[in-house]
């Protein structure tokens, strides 16, 4: 799928031909990129060089070729000392790029993320530094169930002195990995596994998109929607069936959720009045309330209507492909919201 969104991608530093690349492939080039370019980085999780090279889904593929096994390396399955290497490789000068297979085995690696990585520099009053980042990937949607495929955002974002990153298309996948490698503090860059596969116009030669720095998708008028990953296309779905009916969306993507981009949220708000939040993660003290809060902090006398959320029902992902569907929330659900939201229902 390419998106009008994604013939938006921010212009390379050195002019460059735009080329159709999906999301992993557009991530193996961050990597390969800045591999080449700086000696100190290097790749490191469970089959990462392995299978062919690539891990799960491919994001490595190719790299231990070009750079050997001492720069790109396969660990044993050990989410904690994985994590607790890196953060020691990155305080002595290196900068790691850890894979973990999946975001839902994070909890076995949150010490050495939580109580290191993110509070290290903190410590040590800026003496050291923890140029890490744990790439990982979450989402539901393709019948993994419960334990492979929560999404865990407010997690990271909870805790001081992390950084945390949701590209949702390849254009941006790309620029931010490379910001986030160049970055001299933790950063989690969590990415979706249903968006490997998508297309999209990615700027050829070096470029970084600097985080912090929302996108506005699509504009509109209307009604400000903030997507979080797979959530940006669907409302992006929904924002083109609406328009049919004149209700314009404003569809903006964070990008980054720390640091956030409350201005370009704030100032879409008081354009429109009206707001709504979408994620996969569970809508109990999910990352929308956080956004929700921001905005009536910040623009409570810009707002219309009360602000909706369209997240995650609040359970454990369903095997079954019908449960799932009916937990995450759908395209069909956004344009109830904004149907209600402009016509008063809400």
């Amino acid at each position: 799928m390419v998106t009008t969104s994604e013939r938006q991608a921010p212009a390379p530093a050195s002019a460059g031909d735009e080329r159709l690349l999906t999301y992993a492939q557009a991530l193996n080039e961050a990597l390969r990129e800045e591999m080449r370019r700086d000696p100190t980085v290097f790749v490191m999780g469970e089959d990462v060089a392995a299978w062919g090279g690539g891990g799960v889904f491919g994001v490595t593929r190719g790299l231990a070729d070009e750079f050997g096994t001492e720069r790109v390396r396969d660990t044993p399955i050990s989410e904690e000392a994985i994590v607790a290497l890196a953060v020691g490789a990155a305080a002595a000068g290196s900068r790691p790029v850890v894979e973990l297979m999946y975001v839902d085995f994070v909890g076995l690696a949150m010490e050495p993320l939580v109580n290191q990585a993110a509070k290290l520099r903190y410590m040590f009053g800026g003496k050291v530094s923890v140029p890490l980042v744990l790439r990982t990937q979450q989402g539901a949607g393709r019948g993994n169930a419960a334990q492979h495929s929560q999404s865990l955002e407010a997690w990271f974002c909870h805790v001081p002195g992390l950084k945390v990153v949701t590209p949702s298309t390849p254009a941006d996948a790309k620029g931010l990995l490379v910001s986030a490698i160049r970055d001299n503090n933790p950063v989690v860059f969590l990415e979706h596994k249903l968006l490997y596969g998508t297309r999209g116009y990615v700027p050829a030669g070096e470029y970084a998109i600097p985080l912090g720095v929302a996108d506005i998708k699509r504009p509109g008028r209307h009604v400000t929607v903030v997507g979080i990953h797979m959530m940006v296309l669907k409302a992006l779905q929904a924002a083109e069936q609406l328009a049919e009916e004149g209700i314009e969306l404003e569809v903006i993507d964070p990008r980054t959720l720390v640091p956030l981009d409350e201005a370009a949220i704030v100032a879409s708000v008081k354009k429109t009045g009206r707001l709504i939040v979408t994620h996969e993660a569970v809508t109990r003290a999910g990352y929308g309330a956080e956004i929700v809060a921001r905005v009536v902090e910040l623009a409570f006398d810009y707002l219309d209507a009360p602000p909706l959320r369209v997240c995650g029902k609040n359970v454990p992902v369903p095997y079954s492909a019908v449960l799932e569907e009916a937990a995450l929330p759908q395209v069909a659900d956004l344009v109830a919201a904004a149907r209600a939201l402009v016509r008063g229902a809400a």
